[in-house]
């Protein structure tokens, strides 16, 4: 049977796909019977780009639907254009950077949609340098927007009141794009030639339009082959207008059809396959992949592989635009399994993708739906059969995945799946898991994290252990922390414990057990040689203090002369002038000096202090319980005086 290849697509095509609810009935391609070969596809029904526009009457008073992006979706609740054709106007006449530009339409919630671009050109006309800005930018954000309307309006605009050079060279742009100049512009455009007297312009434009106002380039050639097959049912009649269209088949003009017939695959892949089949051109890499890019796409994913299986057998390879562009559209849909497939195909071609298209595809596994081990499997094991190493970056970007999406607790299994890739996490790494873990309580998955370090040959070293006890802190857990530490002396010795033992001490303080930490500091002391650093002695002795322990304060500045670290007399100052009795005083005074009594200077202040809060009485039963020579001590006795007589000049005038 002639042209065979179209009864084998026609069976490819399951019934569900081709008679499915996701396409209505309006979408369905209708075929001439006269054309035998083609009658099997009078079922056929694909989708084709519907846009929808807002239909306002007046680029004034009329308003469009609201948006942060392009959109393509039905309007909802459409609204007048008025103000967001003065917004649009009023931002690009203040902004010249495209990205303030960007983000002032969206902060705005402005949609530009093809009748918006319309009708903002059209209020541009007086003013060539903002309507460019607009134009540039549609083009570079959205060049579908960007309609032969679209472009005649702007060449209007630039041939009446902007340069002529940038006038022809737009004129160049459409002749590319196979747009021709409207007899509107044209006419716009040769009145103000022949008002200035550009007469070299004026022939130039009559010239123009004596060709019919485009020439025969390639692009305009494919724009006339995609129309006739997206404009018209496919059979014999379309298969003779383009062969009367006389034209040399080159890989060039079969990739601008193919493009122009993206949003109707299976148009593209009939013409795809007639055009080799019918003599007019054998199938070159560029061809190929044009044809990859426009079925890549769910409802033509089993299309797609044939169509990149066969370019693999015949030698060619997938370019890494296409690969990229339909690796994006496939993450993006949610086709995460047919992106995995797509990377192993590309892995095992030339054109190898990159180290961060890995990475990429790894993180878009795990923040999945459900978390498919298996697909994390397979990439890692693509990846390094390829005789990549897998790398701490890598696995970071992985974590931070996991935790956007509240997964952290899953780290264990992507660790063990890279374990088995050769990968070891680095210390940094390993600090950054454990105290995640640990921080958040969970003790099993803190075990097994600890475990498979072990078992990989890197134990954890003393900052991951330090790590691992702060997060235990954080998290409230003071006996698995207190477990930790143990273990922390154990493996690594008290030398290395000093700032984990701080963290401890302060999470037993938070929890108002200060008692207990206390006690816990002086068993470490004196049974394992802990040398706790000052600033852990100075935090413990407040919270001492506050929490009933002046008794275990003062214990501590024994301690803390032992190790070398001056008195810390402040907060017992504070304490006992505000709390305390002479008593107390007399016991603070003893633990402060390793003499029989501190200096009077020390003595001294304390009584200041006594006397400043009040406490007359309390400093009166200190001194009495003080050595002789403080008591006897001139600034001792002038202190007392002073106190003394200025009590009683304030007694006296209160009398009079």
């Amino acid at each position: 049977m002639r042209h065979s290849w179209r009864l084998l697509l026609f069976r490819n095509c399951s019934r569900s796909s081709l008679r499915g609810p996701a396409y209505p009935s309006h979408y369905r391609f209708q075929v001439h019977s006269s054309c035998p070969s083609l009658r099997y596809f009078c079922s056929l029904r694909t989708p084709s780009l519907q846009v929808h526009f807002a239909d306002p009457k007046n680029p004034i008073n009329s308003k469009i639907p609201i948006a942060r992006y392009f959109s393509s979706e039905p309007l909802v609740e459409p609204k007048k254009d008025t103000d967001h054709c003065f917004l649009v106007y009023d931002i690009f006449t203040k902004f010249t950077d495209i990205n303030d530009i960007t983000k002032e339409l969206e902060l705005n919630s402005v949609v530009i949609n093809h009748e918006l671009v319309l009708k903002v050109l059209k209020s541009l006309e007086s003013s060539p340098d903002v309507a460019q800005r607009f134009f540039d930018w549609v083009l570079e954000k959205d060049s579908e927007r960007l309609s032969s309307r679209a472009y005649n309006l702007m060449l209007g605009i630039l041939g009446v009141n902007g340069p002529v050079e940038q006038f022809w060279a737009l004129v160049e742009t459409m002749k590319k794009k196979g747009y021709g100049v409207s007899k509107g512009a044209r006419d716009k455009v040769v009145e103000k030639f022949e008002k200035e007297g550009l007469r070299s312009d004026l022939e130039k434009m009559k010239a123009l339009f004596a060709t019919g106002s485009v020439d025969n380039s390639v692009e305009k050639i494919g724009l006339r082959v995609s129309r006739i097959v997206r404009n018209q049912v496919w059979g014999e009649d379309v298969e003779q207008q383009i062969n009367d269209l006389n034209v040399a088949f080159s890989s060039n003009l079969v990739k601008i059809v193919l493009e122009n017939l993206g949003m109707e695959p299976i148009k593209a892949l009939i013409f795809f396959r007639w055009v080799e089949d019918s003599g007019l051109y054998k199938h070159d890499e560029r061809s190929y992949n044009a044809m990859a890019m426009v079925l890549g796409r769910e409802d033509c994913i089993d299309r797609f592989w044939k169509v990149v299986d066969e370019m693999r057998s015949n030698g060619y390879e997938m370019e890494e635009e296409i690969y990229v562009k339909v690796l994006a559209r496939f993450v993006k849909r949610k086709m995460i399994k047919e992106a995995v497939d797509l990377y192993e195909f590309a892995m095992g071609g030339t054109n190898k993708p990159s180290v961060q298209c890995c990475t990429f595809l790894l993180k878009k596994i795990v923040v999945g739906k459900e978390f498919d081990m298996n697909l994390f499997s397979r990439v890692v094991r693509i990846f390094i059969g390829n005789d990549y190493a897998l790398t701490d970056s890598m696995l970071n970007a992985v974590l931070k995945s996991l935790t956007t999406v509240g997964r952290f607790g899953e780290c264990n299994k992507v660790l063990k799946e890279m374990k088995e890739g050769g990968f070891v996490a680095s210390g940094n790494l390993q600090r950054k898991i454990v105290f995640r873990l640990s921080c958040a309580g969970n003790k099993d998955k803190v075990s097994e994290f600890v475990d498979h370090m072990e078992a990989s040959g890197s134990n954890l070293d003393y900052k991951a252990w330090t790590s691992l006890i702060e997060g235990h802190c954080a998290s409230g857990d003071l006996e698995n922390a207190s477990d930790c530490f143990q273990k922390l002396i154990e493996k690594e010795g008290v030398s290395n414990a000093i700032y984990a033992f701080e963290s401890l001490v302060n999470a037993y303080c938070y929890k108002n057990r200060a008692i207990d930490a206390c006690k816990l500091l002086h068993g470490y002391v004196f049974h394992n040689q802990l040398a706790p650093r000052h600033t852990t002695y100075k935090g413990l002795i407040n919270k001492l203090l506050v929490q009933d322990g002046f008794a275990d304060a003062l214990n501590l500045l024994d301690l803390m002369k032992n190790h070398g670290f001056p008195p810390f007399v402040d907060p017992f100052i504070k304490h006992v002038t505000k709390s305390g009795t002479g008593d107390d005083a007399v016991a603070f005074m003893k633990s402060m000096t390793s003499k029989k009594f501190p200096s009077t200077s020390v003595v001294l202040r304390l009584f200041k202090a006594f006397f400043k809060a009040g406490r007359h009485a309390e400093a009166q039963d200190f001194l009495s319980k003080c050595p002789c020579y403080i008591r006897n001590h001139a600034d001792v006795l002038n202190l007392f005086c002073s106190m003394k007589s200025g009590k009683n000049t304030a007694s006296a005038a209160v009398v009079v």
